[in-house]
């Protein structure tokens, strides 16, 4: 039996003309825009596309033109197939931006894969990402009557070896300085919290991570003078998750401090612009002496070692 390993993401432009796209495609989930009406729904991302496409390419302009997630992104997958060998093919599939759940399934059904294992690179679940991307994949394969089985990866956040990982970030942000002289920050991407109390576990597996990841750091001899967990990425004005990054750092008096980007896998406009740039500025306005931000796990060997250990615990 042909064997496959689907990594899955949100995805992110590839140039300045795929904003549009992102963004339409984005706000035409269901799983994002949670109205009955299809039509509504796709009035809605036309309004939100309309109004945004132009700040989101200057947002992308100032970070190289595009996203950085799918670089990065065939990056992971190319130390897979080096470190798995000809005996499985990896590939990816992008929600909003290509390569698409169509295009990726269209050619692995022609090369006569029988069996998928689909890994959402979100370490923490929910259903306006892990899901809506799973779902994707597996009613785009039954749309071009592909019957491949599937196995599949909820969240990953309890997993030693990806928290070795983040902890290895943390630790290249501090660098030589003492750890107690600086505060920590979670940054988890924000989610309505309607989203929440409708039973989405989000919030509980991003409070549960901290406290593991935490416990590493004690363990690691990282005594940091304060950590703290905060949500970013806030849209509308419907009520979020609290409290947000801005709150944060206005509340903390320690002014040195590491943003660690919890729910995010892979760089992209969130980690690279919203918190390298845009809330570095904020905590320059709050008199901050040092803002630093984590990379994330990216194409670390730890992560390629954590998606071996997922792949090997579906088999």
């Amino acid at each position: 039996m042909r064997e496959a390993i689907v990594l899955l993401n949100m995805g992110g432009p590839n140039n300045l003309h795929e904003v549009e796209m992102f963004l339409h495609n984005m706000f035409n989930d269901p799983y994002i825009i949670r109205t009955k009406s299809a039509l509504l729904r796709k009035f809605i991302a036309g309004m939100i596309t309309l109004t945004r496409a132009e700040k989101s390419q200057d947002i992308y302009r100032q970070i190289g033109g595009k996203s950085p997630i799918v670089d990065i992104t065939r990056s992971l997958v190319n130390q897979l197939n080096v470190a798995l060998g000809e005996d499985i093919i990896v590939d990816f599939v992008m929600r909003y931006t290509p390569p698409m759940a169509m295009e990726v399934c269209t050619r692995l059904q022609e090369l006569g894969v029988e069996k998928v294992y689909l890994i959402p690179l979100y370490p923490q679940y929910s259903s306006t990402t892990t899901q809506s991307s799973l779902d994707d994949f597996e009613q785009t394969a039954h749309k071009i009557g592909w019957h491949v089985i599937t196995a599949e990866i909820k969240h990953f956040f309890s997993s030693e070896t990806y928290n070795r990982c983040v902890v290895e970030r943390i630790k290249e942000a501090l660098g030589s300085d003492n750890a107690g002289s600086f505060d920590i920050v979670f940054s988890a991407h924000g989610l309505p919290q309607k989203i929440v109390d409708q039973g989405d576990p989000y919030q509980r597996q991003v409070v549960a991570h901290v406290g593991l990841i935490e416990e590493m750091l004690k363990n690691n001899w990282l005594d940091f003078n304060g950590i703290h967990l905060a949500y970013q990425s806030k849209v509308g004005p419907m009520k979020w998750l609290e409290p947000s990054l801005e709150t944060t750092l206005h509340s903390l008096t320690n002014k040195k401090v590491i943003i660690v980007p919890i729910a995010f896998t892979i760089d992209n406009s969130e980690t690279d612009f919203e918190l390298s740039i845009e809330y570095a500025e904020v905590a320059h306005e709050f008199g901050y002496q040092e803002y630093r931000v984590c990379r994330c796990p990216n194409d670390h060997p730890l992560f390629v070692q954590t998606l071996i250990e997922l792949y090997e615990k579906m088999k």
